[in-house]
């Protein structure tokens, strides 16, 4: 049977770099001071030195964005969250796609994929890039939607049983979230901490029978049991409410060792020289880099992505990817895995091609 492999991965982010801003002004929505402490500290500890937004960070140390999109008091709908989504998301899918010069493969295109969580609307992303790239009408395309940080390895998931049924097919795929639409004002200090590492992103790829690329070999998805109220997603009326409680990389250790043989399909972890980790927070990536045993710089890619960019939901373990295909990675087998609501873990083994 014919094999899937992921070609090319372009990726974006909005101009401004909000981390600063947030760590500065954040602490304005904690009433205790010993939580404004609290997350002053966790927020020094974080690893992340940059997360970038469509929202321009105000010059006081009191506001969030110039816009007034974040007033205290009198935080956004979810229908202007909604609205402020549709007017930036295609931007940013177009940034992204022009970086992989898709203009140059718009004849040979089938399928296309989308995955997010953060946004919504109709006609969407979808039909604005068939229409704007001059894509056939009648390509297929396909919403990933709200499935929060796991869904860009079920879109490549997607992707390969489409090239493995339709050998001459060429799947598009993008990963778009816009995370920081989705501030809450909470005195909650768990729900502050988790708007810590989330941020804006878009990845696009392609995947293909070409055999360049990393080969895509297999997928497994895991949940964990017990654990369906440590990660939710709900969509409320001041915009889509995320709890990501911090019990969940104590989780992820305990049940990762657990599971890492069905994932791995046998192999043994020092079998696997490439690791894709979904940069959830440092606290996730230390979770499964000590319940697996993997030695110090293992991570590494996770890890200067999460430094770099933060999370960026369904897009993220995409700009790990790209950083091993554009880092001139040497041959060898390679796991993936990234953790959403379930707590579910998903995975895939993959090869660099030419192994």
């Amino acid at each position: 049977m014919v094999e899937a492999y992921l070609n090319q991965i372009a990726t974006a982010v909005p101009d401004h770099d909000v981390h600063g801003k947030f760590v500065e002004s954040a602490p304005s929505l904690l009433s205790d001071e010993r939580y404004r402490l609290l997350f002053e500290r966790m927020a020094s500890k974080s690893h992340i030195e940059h997360r970038y937004s469509f929202l321009k960070p105000h010059p006081d140390v009191m506001g969030f964005d110039s816009d007034g999109f974040y007033r205290l008091g009198a935080f956004p709908t979810t229908e202007t969250r909604m609205r402020f989504y549709e007017r930036h998301a295609f931007t940013l899918a177009k940034r992204a796609l022009d970086r992989l010069n898709f203009a140059m493969h718009k004849e040979s295109i089938t399928h296309l994929i989308l995955t997010t969580c953060t946004g919504f609307y109709a006609p969407g992303i979808d039909l604005q890039v068939v229409e704007h790239y001059g894509l056939n009408p009648s390509v297929e395309r396909t919403i990933i939607g709200f499935m929060g940080c796991y869904a860009g390895l079920n879109a490549l998931k997607l992707a390969r049983h489409i090239v493995r049924s339709e050998p001459s097919s060429k799947v598009a795929i993008l990963n778009l979230e816009l995370c920081t639409i989705h501030l809450q004002e909470t005195d909650n200090l768990d729900q502050v901490l988790s708007f810590l590492i989330f941020a804006d992103g878009c990845s696009a790829s392609l995947v293909s029978a070409e055999p360049f690329g990393l080969e895509l070999q297999s997928f497994t998805s895991t949940i964990m049991p017990d654990s369906a109220d440590q990660i939710t997603w709900h969509i409320g009326g001041r915009g889509f409410d995320m709890v990501l409680l911090g019990r969940v990389p104590l989780t992820i250790a305990r049940g990762l060792p657990s599971s890492l043989n069905s994932i791995l399909r046998g192999y043994r972890p020092e079998d696997i020289e490439h690791w894709a980790i979904h940069p959830g927070g440092r606290t996730i990536l230390d979770a499964v880099q000590g319940s697996i045993g993997l030695p110090g710089d293992r991570l590494r890619q996770s890890r200067d992505v999460l430094r770099r960019f933060g999370n960026m939901s369904s897009a993220t373990v995409m700009f790990v990817l790209k950083e091993m295909l554009q880092s001139g990675t040497h041959a060898g087998r390679g796991c993936a895995m990234a953790f959403g609501p379930g707590v579910t873990t998903e995975s895939m083994l993959f090869q660099v091609a030419g192994a």
